[in-house]
């Protein structure tokens, strides 16, 4: 794997819908296996509700509307010899349902409508589970 020579910028989208939250589980690295708020990098000249619309539509089938920044955090990787395999700072929008039903797709092994008492059984990100709770009161 090549090593980065900047951050990444990406984006994630927090929707909810009849009190569940959209969440996916990661099918690489970084994450691999955990659940977390879907998104993916933003493309060079798009802006962030338009990258997170695109990436939400492209992981999940399901639309959305984005709306302004709700969280924002970094995720640094690093290989036992302390080379950087990633560097992210991810920027995640709250956005209103629009349509669709979640289904897996591009880089994530699942997707779904998740609700606040399956929380506790599934493997979620650390910095999802943190958003949900603090921000939204959703755990």
């Amino acid at each position: 794997m090549p090593q980065p020579v900047q951050p990444i910028i990406a984006v994630g989208a927090v929707v909810f819908h009849d009190d569940h939250v959209l969440l996916v589980q990661r099918k690489q690295a970084p994450n691999q296996g955990q659940w977390a708020i879907p998104g993916g990098k933003v493309h060079l000249g798009e802006s962030l509700a338009s990258a997170a619309e695109r990436e939400i539509l492209e992981e999940t089938g399901v639309h959305i509307r984005a709306h302004n920044p709700v969280h924002t955090f970094e995720l640094i990787e690093k290989d036992p010899h302390d080379n950087i395999n990633y560097h992210y700072v991810i920027i995640d929008l709250l956005a209103d349902y629009l349509e669709g039903q979640p289904r897996a797709a591009d880089d994530v092994s699942a997707a779904a409508w998740i609700a606040r008492t399956q929380l506790a059984t599934l493997n979620i990100n650390a910095e999802t589970r943190k958003l949900l709770r603090e921000r939204f009161d959703f755990y």
